[in-house]
Order: structure tokens, then sequence, then C-alpha cells
């Protein structure tokens, strides 16, 4: 297998996936962004969608924009929304899409809520809120749970 075609296997994606979050956590958000942009371009509709999903997920967070950031968070929900029920129920990726969904609709709160719009951010919160149940009782799902009882204290829920 040449280079090229282990950087664009499924591994291959996911490891450069998780390059560039690391590049987001270490504060370089521009090299950040131009990896996701480039995954981005890699992957098609059809493609994996899990990596879709995480793909956009993560390229908001490096947005200045926040009409940038709704957009790309918009983008991961519609890939996760695009798995079929079946591929979520049996595929490899099933848990790991269920347990996405709390973080994709707190993240598209607080998107709407940055913009002013806290009717959309109150029920992107009610979304997250229904969906906490799939996350696992662990170090992420209690930061996800605390994320949004603090937005929801914010915009007074």
């Amino acid at each position: 297998m040449t280079e090229r075609q282990q950087e664009t296997s499924p591994d291959g994606i996911t490891v450069r996936i998780g390059q560039a979050i690391m590049l987001h956590r270490a504060g370089d958000r521009e090299e950040a962004r131009n990896r996701f942009a480039l995954l981005w371009s890699e992957t098609s509709g059809e493609g994996d969608l899990f990596h879709r999903c995480t793909i956009a997920h993560y390229m908001a967070d490096t947005q200045d924009d926040p009409c940038a950031e709704l957009e790309w968070d918009r983008r991961a929900l519609a890939a996760a929304d695009a798995l079929t029920e079946e591929e979520v129920e049996w595929g490899e990726h099933s848990l790991a899409v269920r347990s996405l969904y709390p973080s994709l609709y707190l993240n598209l709160a607080a998107d709407h809520a940055k913009l002013g719009d806290g009717d959309s951010a109150r029920r992107e919160l009610r979304r997250a809120r229904g969906a906490l149940g799939s996350l696992a009782d662990d170090e992420y799902g209690a930061g996800i749970k605390a994320a949004v009882g603090r937005l929801e204290s914010r915009l007074g829920c």
C-alpha cells in the first residue's frame, strides 16, 4: 500500500483527524482548520459518514466566525443523521455516533446563543438534554452534562 493510500484509508483518516485535533488543542487553530478542510475534501458525502461527522464537528471549533461555526455544526449533525438506523444499530461506529448527539446539539445551542437566537438555543438544549442518556458514565459524559447545565443556566432554562 502506498503512503497516499494509507493516508486515505479509514484508519489513515482517523489518524489524521486525531492529528488535527491535537493541533487545535495545542492552539494552532489555523493549521487544524487547514487539515480539517483537506480531510473534508478527501471524504465523500456517501463515504464514511462517521468521519464526515467527526471532521465537521471539530472543524466548527476552529472557526472564527460564529455563522461559519454554526454551518459546520449543522454539517456534523447532517452527517450523523445521514447514517441510517440500521447503520447506527449495527455499524462499527454505532455507540460513538449515539454518544456524539448530545455534543452536536449542545454545540448548535451554543452557536445560536452566540448569534443571539435564544429560542433556537433553547430548542437545541432540549434536544441535548433528551440525548444525554446515550452518554457513558465517564469523564466525557460528565463534561457534556455539565456543559449542558451551564448553558441552560446562562440562558435561564
